[in-house]
């Protein structure tokens, strides 16, 4: 389990809380914490600072019942709700912009500082919005429970596995029960509220970093593949963008591609203006020819 991984299971946890919890009790929830007493201690302590950074209360009470008298902790969802987590230039400039991607590093570098910086979101270099549904699917995946919202007009029923901020957007990776497969979804297209469910039963996944993906590959559909000639003049270029690609006499190169998003995957295609050709399948040959068309 990876610092950040460790970090949202530990909100989720807090955020969940319907009492405060004991540092022992949040290692058993958690897990990923070192076994040693005095390592777990020192790391809980840089993960509650490294929350509290990030603008998310952690309050301190007695647990009750407790003899001899014991601190717990807990998040009120109360005293975060609405709350937004921003960026400055300077530390959006030290993890580099040009990847579109906050990395929460380990205990040597500690967490990003997130904190206020201009007066609306238009102001900031980048801007990580946190919000209730957010934090609903985050204690879903850290609870193994299943979740319902709607999707693209589309009730969704989903046990969450992993969320990830990346390209300026949160995604949800996890098994969508009704299509009974893997699926991943922009948070931000959520269409009104999540709802928690029953618990999960279907065995955590691998899933795919949306920071590895290219844009015709994020969505939630089923992956169309795709088959793209490309002339001479432009495949060293498609081989740079695509790696593997099939090599022709002609100096010209064949891409398969994995296409869940036809809008991006036309975009890429008209990128090489009129040295791509689209083979197959018929339909997104025929909706690429179909958008130009529109245009004539």
């Amino acid at each position: 389990m990876d610092k950040l991984e460790r970090l949202l299971n530990l909100a989720a946890a807090l955020l969940d809380a319907d009492r405060p919890l004991t540092a022992d009790e949040l290692r058993d929830r958690i897990g990923g914490y070192p076994d040693g007493k005095a390592t777990f201690r020192r790391a809980f302590e840089r993960d509650k600072d490294d929350l509290r950074a990030m603008g998310l209360p952690i309050a301190v009470e007695p647990v009750p019942g407790s003899d001899p008298p014991t601190d717990g902790y807990r998040m009120r969802r109360a005293d975060y709700s609405g709350a937004e987590i921003r960026l400055e230039p300077d530390e959006l400039a030290a993890l580099h912009l040009a990847t579109n991607l906050v990395r929460l590093d380990g205990a040597e570098s500690g967490l990003i500082k997130l904190g206020a910086g201009g007066e609306s979101a238009a102001d900031q270099v980048g801007y990580v919005p946190f919000d209730d549904s957010l934090a609903v699917l985050i204690a879903a995946a850290a609870d193994r429970k299943s979740v319902t919202f709607t999707y693209n007009e589309t009730v969704r029923a989903v046990e969450p596995w992993q969320l990830s901020f990346s390209r300026g957007h949160w995604y949800l990776a996890g098994w969508d029960r009704v299509r009974e497969d893997e699926r991943l979804y922009r948070v931000d297209r959520i269409d009104g509220d999540v709802e928690p469910g029953d618990d999960a039963t279907h065995e955590v996944g691998s899933v795919d970093d949306p920071k590895d993906l290219r844009g015709w590959e994020l969505g939630d559909g089923e992956a169309i593949r795709a088959r793209v000639q490309i002339d001479a003049v432009q495949a060293a270029h498609a081989r740079h963008l695509l790696g593997t690609v099939e090599e022709q006499a002609d100096g010209s190169v064949i891409a398969d591609m994995d296409v869940r998003n036809p809008e991006a995957f036309r975009s890429f295609v008209l990128s090489f203006l009129d040295h791509a050709e689209v083979l197959d399948p018929p339909e997104l040959r025929q909706g690429v020819v179909d958008w130009l068309e529109s245009f004539a």
